[in-house]
């Protein structure tokens, strides 16, 4: 098991190095002038070239890629155009709200994936409305689910805020869920899981569907197996055997989907972020977009290249933990 972790690691870290070079390519081969749309267009040419010297721009493409690596590992992101600010910065700002809303959606994601799945396969009573509606909501784009969300949760039935996160995040960790459960402030709290339900459902549905599909068909494979037979032919309970047996042997595609899933979600967060106006770095990367804030842009594709890879790896370990036999 440690082998395979350090194996995982080690080509993690490579698609890490593979991705941070293709930044810095992109980030080089950029038609604009970073230190002039720093400085500003009244800016002398004297300040500009004084500014790319110190900057270490006329450095060989090379040397400026160890800098970029090296600054990486410092957690130096370089300068956000558009705020004037350390992207390190503001991605310290916005990425919590981000990791929390993606957090909430899959959990989401799985319970109505594992939910749609389960109850498929075992062909449970009246789950055929259940199933069918979630299918057919998985066909709506994410913006049309959310406008159609607002129009009916906060429009017609006034249960659900339409936008927003409902309070401003103080607390050590920026997740509202968490900081005001801590803190035993319970209004703020329900105040921030009512914000957050309907975004959070809005991204949830599609990797459902992906997810509950998948599982769906792995199940149905395990339930014929002849040792699923022998164990109803001891006195098995159907539970017991579901959850004794059927579950890990065929829980393996499910986590790759997952994981895949999952990456998704981080992509299709900025839509959703933008409808709800969610200060997450959705919102922040929609609004770095039209000025070129390619520092911005950059440090955005980084982290969340990072958590992509981090995701899988951590699903790949799961899924040797549920079937030890593909550590062979």
């Amino acid at each position: 098991m440690i082998r395979f972790l350090l194996r995982r690691l080690g080509a993690a870290i490579v698609l890490i190095l593979v991705l941070s070079a293709i930044i810095f390519v992109l980030r080089s081969i950029s038609t604009g002038d970073p230190v002039r749309a720093y400085l500003g267009a009244n800016a002398s040419a004297a300040s500009i070239a004084a500014e790319r010297q110190a900057l270490g721009l006329n450095d060989p493409l090379p040397v400026r890629y160890v800098h970029f690596v090296g600054g990486l590992v410092h957690g130096d992101l370089g300068m956000s155009l558009r705020t004037r600010r350390p992207v390190v910065a503001d991605l310290r700002d916005f990425l919590p709200a981000t990791v929390e809303l993606v957090t909430v959606s899959f959990v989401i994601a799985l319970v109505l994936g594992t939910l749609f799945a389960v109850s498929g396969a075992l062909r449970w009573r009246g789950s055929a409305l259940f199933r069918g509606s979630l299918l057919l909501l998985a066909t709506a784009p994410p913006f049309l689910l959310a406008l159609g969300g607002i129009v009916l949760f906060y429009a017609q039935l006034g249960w659900l805020p339409a936008a927003g996160r409902g309070a401003e995040a103080n607390g050590p960790t920026g997740f509202l869920l968490v900081d005001t459960l801590t803190t035993g402030n319970f209004a703020q709290w329900a105040s921030a899981a009512q914000h957050l339900l309907l975004p959070a459902l809005v991204l949830a549905i599609a990797p459902a569907i992906s997810i509950g599909r998948i599982f769906r068909a792995s199940l149905e494979l395990t339930l014929r197996a002849d040792f699923v037979r022998t164990a109803e032919s001891k006195g098995l309970t159907s539970l017991a055997v579901l959850t004794r047996h059927v579950i890990r042997n065929s829980i393996g595609p499910a986590l790759s989907m997952a994981g895949l899933q999952l990456g998704f979600m981080f992509a299709g967060v900025v839509v959703v972020e933008q409808i709800f106006s969610w200060p997450g770095i959705g919102n922040y990367l929609a609004s770095s977009l039209p000025v070129s804030d390619f520092p911005a842009i950059a440090g955005i594709t980084l982290v969340l290249g990072t958590i992509y890879i981090a995701a899988n790896v951590v699903v790949d370990v799961l899924q040797v933990l549920a079937d030890p036999r593909l550590n062979a």
